[in-house]
């Protein structure tokens, strides 16, 4: 059931209310596609060494993009430079070189290939987004990397029509938890910051980064794995906690 606009919080300038989200994990499902895809790359490209324990290689490759996006974020690599380390790292324990960046990216091009078959939202997406346009709601995007390919997913999965707005790091040079790129969507939305409300899957970097630029922080905690610190974190911040965007409407008080 869709929740009463008076449950959706009031703007100071008596504007619509401003909800943005993190395009992965609380839209987009990545985790999901990122799995997905490197275990459909990997039985692809065969090899009997590297197709073993398929769950095991899939959280391998995704604690090496967190470690290797993060380089990105720092300015240590660039965008190509960080997708060319995940696949070398990845793949030295079979003797694979990738020494030279062509075969590098030749590599990430095929995992690439499988992750985008394997694009889709999660199950609560559209739900959420509905259902706070049909509260009068606006709705934007704040994502780190690159606004190109961070559209083509948007429109991929069907979400163009159901944001407003689309912030991307890429474009302006400043990322997540930077303060700054939360105050520049804002202001793309002509609302301050204290009247918008962000929902990210990261505590640090979406929620707590956004709570200490104005907005209301909200974490979106899909597996419910929260440490006692992190909850004393995001309770220090003010930042909520939910398990699902089914959880988000109560929150937004």
């Amino acid at each position: 059931m869709i929740p009463s606009v008076r449950q959706l919080p009031k703007p100071t300038a008596g504007r619509p209310v401003t909800v943005q989200f993190d395009l992965h994990d609380p839209l987009f499902a990545h985790r999901r596609a990122v799995a997905l895809g490197i275990t459909a790359y990997l039985v692809g490209a065969g090899g009997v060494e590297i197709v073993r324990d398929d769950e095991a290689k899939a959280e391998r490759w995704r604690a090496l993009e967190e470690k290797h996006y993060h380089r990105y974020l720092a300015g240590e690599l660039s965008f190509q430079g960080q997708r060319r380390a995940r696949a070398r790292e990845f793949t030295a324990p079979y003797g694979h070189d990738l020494e030279l960046d062509t075969a590098a990216d030749s590599w990430f091009d095929g995992y690439r290939e499988q992750y985008e078959a394997a694009w889709m939202l999660h199950d609560d997406a559209v739900s959420c987004l509905t259902g706070l346009r049909a509260n009068g709601a606006r709705l934007g995007i704040i994502t780190n990397g690159e606004l190109a390919f961070q559209r083509e997913k948007i429109e991929r999965v069907g979400l163009t029509l159901l944001v407003d707005d689309v912030v991307a790091s890429g474009e302006l040079g400043i990322a997540k938890p930077d303060r700054r790129i939360f105050e520049h969507a804002c202001a793309r939305f002509e609302v301050t910051t204290s009247d918008a409300v962000y929902v990210g899957d990261r505590l640090e970097t979406d929620a707590i980064g956004a709570a200490r630029a104005g907005l209301q922080g909200v974490w979106l905690n899909r597996s419910g794995d929260a440490t006692a610190s992190e909850e004393a974190a995001a309770a220090a911040s003010g930042v909520s906690i939910i398990r699902s965007l089914d959880e988000l409407f109560p929150v937004l008080i």
